[in-house]
């Protein structure tokens, strides 16, 4: 009896201890996929620009403006994002709206690309993660 106790107390605290680490871990992903950077296409007819903001929208500095069938890549590793943050692109078409990526992906050092399209127009337009 005792030794079923103390087998069933031992495994207890492994079982404690192994959730703890697994619940702390920095790095562990929230949404899939897991990626290291965003890129967007613009398929809009429009020029446009981006950054990447978290879910408590702390955003990233912004590409540069570019045409209609060029894309950006901003790598996460180059922000103060810290990995496991689940992250989203905000285009931002000149002159006209500001629109949010579809779907958060999470923040992994792992060489992925999580690749949206922009397409529409200045004032109706979507951001769709593709890939």
């Amino acid at each position: 009896m005792k030794r079923s106790t103390l087998r069933n107390g031992i495994l207890a605290t492994a079982l404690a201890g192994a959730t703890s680490l697994a619940v702390a871990s920095p790095a562990q992903a929230q949404v899939e996929p897991c990626v290291q950077r965003i890129s967007v296409i613009n398929n809009g007819g429009f020029t446009m620009s981006f950054n990447v903001v978290t879910r408590t929208g702390t955003p990233t500095p912004s590409t540069d403006t570019y045409p209609i069938n060029q894309w950006r890549v901003i790598d996460l590793t180059t922000t103060d994002i810290p990995e496991g943050t689940d992250v989203r692109p905000v285009v931002s078409a000149t002159a006209g709206n500001t629109v949010p990526g579809n779907r958060f992906v999470s923040y992994c050092q792992n060489g992925q690309t999580a690749t949206y399209t922009a397409s529409g127009t200045t004032l109706d337009y979507q951001v769709t993660l593709v890939q």
